[in-house]
């Protein structure tokens, strides 16, 4: 286990079969909870988007339910928690969310839920030898249909749920999401250059809303001699 420093008052514990990427800091911030949500982040590994809600104590949202089935990763989110003196506030849950009913989580009654879900259908892309990889990155242990279905159940009626996932199945993520009453309300493709194919999408849908989708400007991961000013703003650095 390593420790990741957030911010001055708040770090992280990460191991080598669980780190974190820009992915999380983007969907994190796209979500933005208010103080008096209740949350739940689905696949949530080592916590990283759950943990940079607590980064500013004022702003933190009222309590994070985390959602894991990899004991070691668990087992991260634990001592974070500990550490941070979040117990209670950034609560880890083991089990499998295609089981959801069998995990102490509020049905329901959530206003925010998040995932960082695994980008790969089966049978797409290299399959990792590392299993901690192919759970992370392939649909080996939950499929994109699960994940919504999860969402919906625990969601308040307008209660928003935010994902990212690849262009490439924008499509389907739509149709699954509208499936599931889950309506698409706010869309926003990252790119790493202004003149560069977006390479991520961040996307709100909310439960029982009517169609509407908002899309924004795109976020911009590079500027001139770095990153750009958005992107030093969501790694706390600007």
């Amino acid at each position: 286990m390593e420790w990741e420093q957030l911010s001055p008052k708040m770090r992280i514990a990460i191991s080598r079969e669980h780190r974190f990427g820009t992915d999380a800091f983007l969907l994190s911030d796209f979500a933005a909870p208010r103080r008096r949500d209740r949350c739940c982040d689905l696949c949530s590994g080592c916590g990283i988007v759950a943990a940079l809600w607590f980064r500013e104590p004022d702003q933190a949202p009222q309590a994070a339910w985390c959602v894991e089935i990899q004991p070691r990763a668990v087992g991260l989110l634990r001592a974070t928690a500990a550490e941070n003196g979040l117990e209670g506030r950034m609560i880890p849950v083991q089990g499998d969310l295609c089981r959801l009913q069998e995990l102490p989580l509020p049905p329901g009654g959530l206003d925010l839920v998040t995932c960082n879900p695994p980008y790969r259908q089966p049978g797409s892309g290299l399959v990792s030898h590392r299993e901690s990889d192919r759970i992370a990155r392939h649909e080996t242990l939950c499929r994109a249909e699960d994940i919504c279905r999860a969402a919906q159940r625990l969601l308040r009626h307008g209660g928003r749920f935010c994902l990212c996932q690849r262009p490439g199945r924008l499509a389907e993520m739509i149709s699954l999401l509208q499936r599931h009453q889950l309506e698409p309300k706010r869309l926003r493709l990252v790119q790493q250059r202004p003149d560069s194919a977006p390479w991520l999408f961040l996307l709100e849908a909310k439960k029982g809303s009517r169609p509407f989708l908002q899309v924004e400007a795109p976020l911009i991961i590079e500027g001139e001699g770095g990153f750009s000013p958005e992107m030093l703003r969501i790694y706390g650095k600007g």
